[in-house]
């Protein structure tokens, strides 16, 4: 049995997504994501297929156009209003306002700033307009059980409860 990544492999890895031009960490996650190699398309196919033949400790880094994955940044979907007209439970950098057009498609915007007086939000993917690099480790590759192939990931076990010491309340 091969240890290394092909289709109907449990894989675990962690990822940080790195802008090309500041080389700031944008976007990642130090505990691992698992997946089940070919079963699912959770990653980009360019992704999928720089995992091939990779096993654990090694790194993968993959260019991306995010252009390409989100389309160009579209100025028109940046809104500012005045803080007075926007409910309190949004004030914070950060939050996501999911809005509804005239034909009552959700588009999700996010709080970029606020100010005394304005508060500024932005539909475009935070990742837009920008070329990244999606840095990669392989924690772990085993042979996906039956189950996890299925559905695409890890199954976590059941726990079971000794119910015999349980106290009605």
């Amino acid at each position: 049995m091969s240890d290394t990544i092909e289709n109907g492999k449990y894989v675990e890895m962690t990822y940080k997504v790195i802008d090309q031009k500041t080389g700031d960490a944008l976007v990642g996650v130090d505990f691992p994501l698992g997946y089940v190699h070919g079963a699912n398309d959770i990653l980009l196919p360019m992704v999928t297929k720089e995992l091939e033949g990779k096993a654990a400790g090694d790194v993968i880094e993959v260019p991306i156009d995010c252009d390409q994955i989100y389309g160009p940044r579209d100025e028109s979907l940046v809104f500012t209003d005045h803080i007075a007209n926007v409910p309190e439970e949004y004030h914070e950098v950060g939050t996501t306002i999911v809005m509804e057009n005239d034909k009552g498609e959700a588009r999700s915007f996010i709080v970029t700033r606020v100010d005394e007086k304005t508060l500024t939000v932005d539909g475009n993917n935070p990742l837009s307009g920008r070329e990244v690099i999606f840095k990669l480790e392989v924690l772990m590759v085993r042979d996906a059980t039956p189950e996890e192939v299925e559905t695409g990931g890890m199954i976590e076990p059941a726990v079971n409860f000794d119910t015999s010491r349980m106290v009605p309340i």
